[in-house]
């Protein structure tokens, strides 16, 4: 992956197609502990044991047109790369916690990417999906949630190419105030 918002991408994927209602994005990004974080929390159908033991794997995957599953393992070796640590919980029928963290300054750490396009891309893309993106830096913190954009355009499909817009807008000015 070339960016940090890319693997969000990837990792949010897997949450849709695990039948999440819900899925949680935090971005936590502090150059005062030199560390980057990325939490990525859903109330999908999660794995048994065996299939969590083995998600690392290359070779494992859920899915049925390929079988090799790249994401989570390229996660794995960014994360290890940057002197860095995944860690990944899940319990059956109540989701996975995924979370990596990376040290912020190491000369392998991917750059962050575009975080207010993914995030509306993964909004608008997902209109069945509930979502809360969080970001927090040395210097505050945002918060969006899907079920307040679905309510405030009142009956106007979230992934309409025109809400989507605005929906980058918006996050890309409130990032830019706290980064």
């Amino acid at each position: 992956m070339k960016d940090l918002s890319l693997h969000i991408l990837d990792i949010v994927q897997n949450s849709t197609r695990a039948k999440a209602k819900l899925v949680e994005i935090y971005f936590v990004d502090s150059a005062k502990r030199n560390t980057i974080e990325i939490m990525i929390k859903d109330n999908g159908k999660g794995m048994n044991k065996e299939t969590l033991d083995s998600v690392t794997d290359p070779y494992t995957t859920s899915r049925t047109t390929r079988k090799i599953g790249l994401g989570i393992p390229l996660l794995k070796q960014n994360v290890e790369r940057c002197e860095g640590e995944l860690s990944i919980t899940s319990q059956e029928n109540y989701g996975t916690i995924l979370n990596a963290n990376f040290k912020r300054d190491h000369i392998d750490r991917p750059p962050t990417g575009d975080l207010a396009d993914t995030i509306a891309l993964i909004f608008s893309g997902n209109p069945e999906t509930n979502f809360i993106f969080t970001q927090i830096t040395d210097n505050g913190e945002y918060t969006i949630k899907t079920t307040e954009i679905k309510e405030a355009i009142d009956g106007i499909s979230i992934a309409d190419p025109q809400v989507a817009k605005l929906m980058k807008e918006m996050i890309r000015e409130n990032l830019l105030e706290i980064c």
